[in-house]
């Protein structure tokens, strides 16, 4: 396992063996800084000596695959797996807030004073948490080591051309809502006015009907189908089945789209060195090499150094949320009592996601309770046993973190 190495200055210098970074700890000539991955920073002085250092990024909407390497060793290899919760809380946000002002007064909406209408590089919260969290993982790397240049790969989609592959100059900006004055009639009219429930059904009260519930899929018309008042309530009640298929999604074709520009961009700022290349260049140079489909490896065909000494180990990351400001669960109980949604900060000296050791293996608490038993599991979502395990068995190994990360076996 290689072992990373900062100067007296916090300055990445090249990594070296376990047996050198052992010998250093022993003679008090370092200290450790970092566990995962883990990193010593010398404290005495450093020639310094660097090799060019070539950084591949696999951007994507769900997965990140990292590999640094040189001409002749990969030095680092990691995925990252990013946050996709967070539509569904923004959805959970706005809903309670509605009710709130219902309940409590009235209150006229204020379009005016949104940020959004002032800032012309505004970007939705959900693509803006994955894009930095994209300039977060590269930000790790260079603290670990002197990379001399990064490689991204951003894939480009041309959705329109996917969904009718004949279309050309001036009918991009005909969209397929083209005349008609809200999604409704366009739904409504696609579907000829027919209710798409019962068979024979001539009921003339026709709804608009979510195939997915609207947090996830939103009010796309691909997300829309006409039912008529009947089989709408039928279906809420459980009394009808639906055997419908919503058809092919673009939410991460469309979400590299809109990020891949300003990714690339933010990153030009940050760094001296940084090329771009696309998503059919790796995939050949991968098919030709005979190599896995993961993210990490498409990141090692990014780096373009392929004859290397691939790592046996890489590392996973996964983002987690940092805060939980929903104060009060959404269920009212008995007596109109609203129970507390927020944990408290710390419980028997322990915090949410803080990484523990229990019987010689590693894990992260998932779970607290007032008692001190704890819920404590690997990355992967593996338990450690169906109940909760005391906390008085611990050792706090290190606090929480916004990317919790742990080292696996290359497979």
């Amino acid at each position: 396992m290689l072992t990373y190495v900062l100067n007296q200055n916090g300055k990445p210098l090249m990594p070296c063996k376990s047996s050198k970074a052992r010998r250093l700890l022993k003679q008090s000539k370092a200290k450790v800084v970092k566990l995962e991955p883990f990193t010593l920073q010398l404290l005495h002085g450093s020639s310094g000596y660097k090799q060019e250092i070539t950084l591949g990024v696999d951007a994507g909407s769900k997965m990140i695959g990292l590999s640094a390497t040189t001409e002749n060793n990969e030095l680092y290899s990691a995925d990252i797996q990013l946050r996709n919760d967070v539509v569904d809380l923004l959805s959970t946000r706005r809903q309670n807030r509605r009710t709130r002002r219902n309940r409590l007064r009235y209150r006229k909406p204020r379009f005016l004073n949104r940020v959004k209408s002032k800032n012309k590089g505004w970007l939705a919260p959900s693509i803006e948490n994955k894009i930095q969290t994209h300039l977060t993982v590269v930000r790790n790397v260079y603290k670990v080591l002197p990379v001399s240049k990064v490689i991204v790969e951003v894939a480009s989609f041309d959705i329109q051309k996917i969904k009718n592959p004949s279309i050309s100059g001036t009918d991009y900006q005909q969209g397929e809502q083209i005349d008609f004055w809200n999604i409704r009639e366009y739904v409504l009219f696609r579907d000829g006015h027919q209710c798409h429930g019962k068979k024979g059904c001539n009921n003339k009260i026709l709804n608009v009907h979510h195939i997915e519930s609207r947090k996830v899929g939103g009010d796309s018309p691909s997300n829309l189908i006409t039912l008529c008042e009947e089989c709408h309530n039928d279906y809420h009640k459980g009394k009808l089945e639906l055997n419908i298929n919503r058809g092919q999604k673009f939410k991460d074709a469309t979400f590299m789209g809109i990020m891949r520009w300003s990714f690339y961009n933010r990153l030009k700022e940050l760094y001296p060195i940084v090329s771009l290349t696309y998503g059919y260049i790796t995939k050949n140079t991968r098919i030709s090499n005979s190599l896995p489909k993961e993210h990490r490896i498409d990141a090692l065909c990014i780096s373009g150094n392929l004859m290397v000494k691939r790592l046996d180990y890489f590392y996973f990351s996964k983002k987690v949320r940092c805060h939980n400001r929903q104060i009060h669960k959404a269920n009212i109980l008995k007596g109109d009592v609203k129970k507390l949604n927020q944990a408290q900060f710390e419980v028997k000296g322990f915090r949410l996601f803080d990484k523990i050791q229990y019987q010689g293996k590693l894990y992260y608490i998932f779970g607290r309770r007032n008692s001190g038993f704890f819920d404590i599991r690997t990355l992967d979502g593996t338990k450690v046993n169906k109940g909760s395990i005391s906390c008085r068995s611990f050792k706090l190994i290190e606090r929480r973190k916004s990317l919790l990360t742990e080292r696996r076996v290359a497979g």
